[in-house]
């Protein structure tokens, strides 16, 4: 083998890694109830990032599983659940949320993520807040 060779898989190798910057992030979800008296702000982790992708303008050419764009998406991640204070006894008082513990580049799944992109929402409370730190 050529040393063009070996150093152009390195350098590639070397790209591909610091290019694709996918990894847990910290983020915050409020969780309210209506029937509850407090909202809940929940400290979490998602994946967030950047992944490398193919430009699809030549999608005439290509074929259909050639043209998935890669997402920064859960690797491995586990549910917790908390508990919302201030509601009723009729209510069920409890909310699961995902946790990232490691993230991927790779195809979006439905299964257990929004693959579309979301119209602005706004992320507070409108009642009281608790906070819950994971």
């Amino acid at each position: 083998m050529s040393p063009f060779f070996i150093m152009s898989v390195l350098l590639g190798l070397t790209f591909g890694q610091a290019a694709s910057l996918c990894a847990p992030s910290e983020y915050t979800i409020h969780v309210e109830k209506r029937e509850c008296a407090y909202c809940l702000a929940i400290n979490t982790t998602i994946c967030a990032g950047f992944c490398m992708t193919r430009d699809s303008n030549g999608k005439k050419l290509l074929l259909k599983s050639a043209l998935s764009q890669n997402v920064c998406t859960y690797k491995e991640m586990l549910y917790r659940t908390a508990l919302i204070p201030g509601c009723p006894h009729h209510t069920i008082p409890y909310y699961s949320y995902p946790v990232a513990v490691s993230c991927k580049c790779g195809k979006c799944n439905t299964d257990y993520s929004d693959c579309v992109r979301e119209r602005v929402r706004t992320n507070y409370c409108t009642k009281p807040q608790k906070l819950c730190n994971v």
